[in-house]
């Protein structure tokens, strides 16, 4: 059987692969999984493509990576040559201050497509790092905006995909800026239920898998303020919080605590 090639993907200096002293590539063409059956097909590029083009999309993705929980996908100042589909697990990404501090920008979870900040300049402006075991799959761009211009189903999810970061940078920044602390752990809380919901999870019971300092840093809080808030909202019996397990138990309330004067 004639072998398959896979893709080689640049790595920056002191990147996981060499850090580890082992290859995080593998070729996958020879597995029983293909985008048409993977459990995260609605949420991904592939959603609505005819055989041809699933086909096309199926061809690129011959390389997926595993991460164990800490590693590093990708740092800032990377060469940008592909988006990653997380196929499963979740991670964050995190931008470095002007004055030096990690700032938390993103919480990603399976079936979300990142490494869109590199779009623009060809650059990573930020890092991905693994919150628990993950792996994913490596979708070349250049492969990806050549089917875009052959297929406009292809094209609109491509769109929509964008237009959701796009909306999700512009509510983080309101978030930032408008409202009081306490809104802004509910708006986190139901946003994370959303969008379990949208796989197919509970939208009730799920795991944070960032911390309470790591929460902290993507809403602007300080570390005391999200602990006391959420031990508040339990008190309150809006939530029940062990360890990092988390189940809301009225998520009208929580709706409630967005429509309060800013």
């Amino acid at each position: 059987m004639q072998a398959v090639a896979t893709h080689r993907i640049e790595m920056p200096p002191r990147s996981i692969a060499a850090a580890l002293g082992r290859a995080l590539l593998k070729d996958v063409s020879r597995q029983q999984t293909s985008c048409a059956t993977c459990k995260q097909h609605d949420t991904c590029l592939a959603t609505g493509l005819d055989v041809f083009t699933m086909q096309q999309f199926d061809q690129l993705i011959t390389t997926r990576i595993r991460l164990r929980k800490g590693e590093t996908l990708y740092r800032a100042g990377a060469r940008f040559s592909a988006l990653y589909a997380i196929r499963s697990g979740s991670c964050k990404t995190v931008l470095l201050t002007e004055d030096g501090h990690d700032q938390i920008a993103g919480y990603h979870m399976a079936g979300e497509m990142i490494g869109i900040d590199g779009i623009g300049d060809d650059r990573h402006e930020c890092e991905a790092i693994a919150l628990e075991d993950t792996e994913v799959c490596v979708v070349p761009f250049d492969q990806v905006t050549q089917i875009a211009r052959e297929d406009g189903v292809f094209q609109r999810n491509l769109h929509r995909m964008l237009s959701q970061e796009i909306t999700r940078e512009r509510r983080l920044m309101l978030l930032l800026g408008t409202m009081h602390a306490d809104q802004r752990i509910a708006t986190f809380l139901l946003d994370l239920s959303h969008r379990y919901q949208s796989r197919g999870y509970s939208p009730s019971e799920f795991v944070l898998r960032m911390t309470r300092e790591e929460i902290g840093s993507y809403l602007g809080l300080k570390l005391e303020t999200v602990s006391r808030l959420l031990s508040r909202f339990q008190r309150e019996g809006l939530i029940h919080v062990v360890g990092r397990g988390i189940k809301l138990l009225d998520r009208m309330l929580l709706k409630q605590i967005l429509d309060q004067s800013v």
